[in-house]
């Protein structure tokens, strides 16, 4: 299966916390403290937490918060493979 059909799975209303997720990886990214293997369970984390109170607590909005998490990371190592792409 394809990361933009997965990416549809998200419903459109939580756009903003696939945003909020990118951000929240990107300021973890710059934290000295923070290795780099948890920034996608922090991340996701956060997504499951974001999503269940804006859908309230679900199967459904564990599920959903799962994708936001996972995309997020996902396009931001999509981001960062083609920068390095052009760069070689």
């Amino acid at each position: 299966m394809e990361w933009n059909a997965v990416a549809n799975f998200i419903k459109p209303e939580l756009l903003i916390v696939l945003i909020a997720c990118w951000v929240i990886g990107y300021i973890l990214k710059k934290t000295p403290r923070v290795k780099d293997w948890t920034i996608i369970y922090i991340v996701t984390l956060a997504a499951i937490i974001a999503v269940c109170i804006i859908l309230g607590l679900s199967v459904d909005s564990v599920l959903q918060g799962i994708l936001c998490g996972a995309v997020a990371v996902y396009g931001n190592q999509l981001v960062k493979q083609a920068k390095k792409g052009v760069d070689e």
